[in-house]
């Protein structure tokens, strides 16, 4: 049986040597596939990746960030938003508990794509790669 990760993998190669586009990373596609009757979660990680890309916005007028810099940044930033969630909207509003980010690197990852590509392309590269994924995987046997 082939592993989800693989297939997402697979189709996210695929996708960018066909497009040119990144679908907010390689792996990220398979992730979100695992949570596709959760969307609730997509949203919410989709939430923190442009909650990360906004503050770096705003820190890059300060800072001096790019690269590695740049990259580092995303991924604390996305994860200081992922656990800021987490420990914050349990018991905010009813329902609060699916409102979950998916990991905390996730959203740093996507973030990045977003400064590099823009969110629009970024959002319906990963939107286009995650359900490929779903679909390949349960055709294939591996969700």
């Amino acid at each position: 049986m082939i592993e989800l990760p693989f297939i997402g993998l697979l189709l996210s190669l695929a996708f960018i040597a066909a497009t040119g586009l990144y679908p907010g990373g390689l792996i990220v596609p398979s992730y979100l596939a695992l949570f596709v009757n959760q969307p609730l979660r997509l949203a919410a990680t989709l939430l923190a990746a442009l909650a990360a890309w906004g503050v770096f916005r705003l820190a890059s007028q300060y800072w001096i960030l790019f690269g590695r810099r740049r990259f580092v940044f995303m991924i604390t930033a996305g994860a200081l938003f992922a656990q800021a969630a987490a420990k914050i909207l349990p018991g905010a509003f009813e329902g609060g508990e699916a409102f979950r980010v998916i990991g905390w690197v996730i959203p740093g990852l996507v973030a990045n794509h977003f400064e590099g590509q823009g969110p629009v392309k970024t959002t319906l590269a990963l939107i286009v790669v995650t359900v490929a994924t779903a679909l390949a995987g349960r055709l294939l046997g591996a969700v």
